[in-house]
């Protein structure tokens, strides 16, 4: 568990500072890069966790119902948070508003809020129980996660310091953010050690976050190609994302 918290907390984090070194990204690079994660993201929850889904719990239906609610409270987060999980970036100064002081701040809470509760869901996905009769290896879930919360958290970071007119103020929005996953993973696992959360429990929490993967991963495919319009980079890099979750589900 410490490698994974290790693994959740630096990752959005490195990525964040990167605002420091990288103050605009290339919006083709970082589209493409979304393109490669939302791919590998929709591909790993339909080759691993769904099927796994499935064949654990007798009660499909259910499953089904669970994968739905997710897809709909990620629709109801991104109210908040504007499209930041896939790589949204927009800046009240490129849109030409200004706020005050505290109106930033609150707004900023509210947007830190949203994407921390995803995070935290993503988070206790990972809780392995002993008993659970699911594949025990989560690396290829972990890595979906990892991919799409490094831009993500770019984003947060390009957002909140132009919101905040720094990027120092903006960092321990940041830090909370990059703690969120490690801490759903923790009390997940300590739920699951004090029999508080069953593993019918934990199933529904990652048809949960399953929906959630599906929003997020879709969203950020179809993004991706305004108007329908063809454009072969972005179909072969999709293929890449896809095709790396294929070997990483059959190799690891």
């Amino acid at each position: 568990m410490l490698l994974k918290s290790l693994i959740l907390f630096f990752t959005p984090l490195l990525a964040g500072l990167l605002i420091y070194l990288v103050p605009k990204a290339r919006n083709t690079s970082f589209k493409l890069l979304l393109v490669f994660a939302g791919s590998y993201l929709f591909a790993i929850t339909v080759i691993h966790i769904l099927p796994e889904l499935y064949r654990e719990y007798a009660e499909v239906e259910l499953i089904g119902l669970f994968v739905l609610i997710g897809f709909f409270l990620q629709q109801m987060l991104e109210y908040f948070t504007s499209g930041i999980e896939h790589g949204h970036i927009h800046t009240n100064d490129a849109q030409g508003h200004t706020h005050s002081h505290s109106h930033a701040e609150v707004s900023a809470i509210v947007l830190l809020f949203a994407l921390c509760v995803h995070a935290f869901l993503e988070g206790g996905m990972l809780a392995q129980p002993p008993s659970f009769n699911m594949h025990s290896d989560v690396n290829a879930i972990l890595l979906g996660i990892v991919l799409h919360r490094a831009p993500a958290a770019f984003a947060l970071m390009a957002v909140l310091s132009s919101q905040l007119h720094s990027k120092r103020r903006a960092l321990p929005y940041l830090v909370v953010f990059s703690l969120a996953a490690p801490l759903g993973l923790f009390v997940s696992e300590y739920f699951v050690e004090i029999n508080l959360l069953s593993e019918s429990g934990l199933i529904f929490l990652y048809a949960i976050v399953s929906g959630n993967f599906l929003h997020i991963s879709t969203t950020i495919v179809f993004e991706s190609s305004p108007d329908h319009h063809f454009n072969a980079k972005k179909l072969a890099v999709a293929l890449v994302g896809s095709l790396v979750a294929v070997a990483v589900e059959f190799m690891l």
